[in-house]
């Protein structure tokens, strides 16, 4: 118990770290390729932020622990949303400025409720988990699509700001872009251990576990960067951050699991209590910063009705077990 324990923290500390050695390796190799920026941080940031998710979800697939991948994959957006959000709205009102972000917000709710349909039968076969991973392919089109389309959107602005920021020559970019995705691999292995061993020592379902530590710890990459994007007055990075980030768990994250471990016997609990939690954080957030009377805007009251929600749902989830 203890040492599984050690393996969460540490495999923890680790994604953290190679996620975003990664992610900024990855940019900056993209920005010397000549990618243009808004491009840049619609697909390899957004792809980036998602890769613990991506990397965790088929470690434990390929484990024979699909509740744990699927769990995660959930999980992450309801701590995308309720946590990461909610944090970041209250350290700093969230403007949305930016029109791509707001397309993507009803389009996040569409992908949503194509996951709860493919899930009713309470099993994903490896042909439904096809059609998610094509749906992603589809959505990563439509992202190129809008990212060149979508020149002198607020969003770009904000991303060619980061970029320069954060700038380093190609050598070293295509070292951390390897090198953070080696320790990425190898941090995700340690944490699908530990957890799951915690999840049998503790007599808990993997799914459980998923939706809870596994969620949080794979979701701190988007909740430094929305923070921190914020607090620099950078809110479409915020708030595209976590969106980009909801899609690509859905899609990427949960059909990757499903094609490497289809899932036969999924438990009643994620259509009655987990994926209803999601779809309502996901309308809420849409309700709040689409701006149907004029600027989108996550205010500090709005921030605080969705942490208390992601409180709520993981305080029924601890009773639940205790109980």
């Amino acid at each position: 118990m203890l040492l599984a324990s050690l393996a969460i923290l540490c495999g923890f500390a680790l994604l953290v770290w190679s996620a975003d050695r990664f992610v900024e390796g990855a940019a900056a190799t993209a920005r010397h390729a000549g990618m243009p920026s808004l491009l840049i941080g619609m697909v390899i940031v957004g792809f980036g932020t998602s890769a613990p998710e991506m990397v965790v979800s088929a470690m434990a697939a390929a484990d024979g622990n699909p509740g744990l991948a699927l769990g995660n994959g959930l999980g992450s957006n309801i701590v995308n949303t309720g946590l990461i959000l909610g944090v970041t709205a209250l350290v700093a009102p969230i403007l949305v400025h930016s029109k791509i972000v707001r397309r993507e917000l009803p389009l996040l709710l569409v992908i949503g409720a194509f996951a709860g349909l493919l899930l009713w039968d309470k099993a994903l076969t490896r042909l439904e988990s096809l059609l998610l991973l094509s749906g992603f392919f589809a959505l990563i089109g439509w992202t190129i699509y809008a990212a060149l389309k979508g020149r002198g959107d607020a969003l770009e602005a904000e991303m060619e700001q980061e970029l320069q920021v954060h700038d380093m020559p190609l050598p070293r970019a295509i070292f951390w872009l390897v090198a953070g995705l080696a320790i990425l691999i190898l941090s995700s292995r340690i944490l699908v251990w530990g957890a799951v061993t915690i999840a049998e020592t503790l007599g808990v379902s993997d799914l459980v576990i998923g939706l809870t530590i596994v969620a949080l710890g794979t979701s701190l990459p988007e909740l430094a960067a929305s923070v921190i994007a914020v607090r620099k007055g950078e809110h479409d990075i915020a708030i595209g951050n976590v969106v980009g980030s909801n899609m690509f768990n859905l899609l990427a994250v949960v059909g990757i699991a499903g094609v490497i471990g289809p899932m036969h016997n999924i438990s009643p609990e994620v259509l009655t209590r987990d994926w209803p939690v999601m779809m309502a954080m996901t309308l809420g957030l849409f309700v709040m910063a689409y701006g149907f009377r004029g600027q989108g805007r996550i205010n500090r009251f709005e921030g605080c009705l969705l942490l208390l929600s992601f409180v709520a749902y993981n305080s029924y989830l601890v009773i639940t077990l205790t109980g």
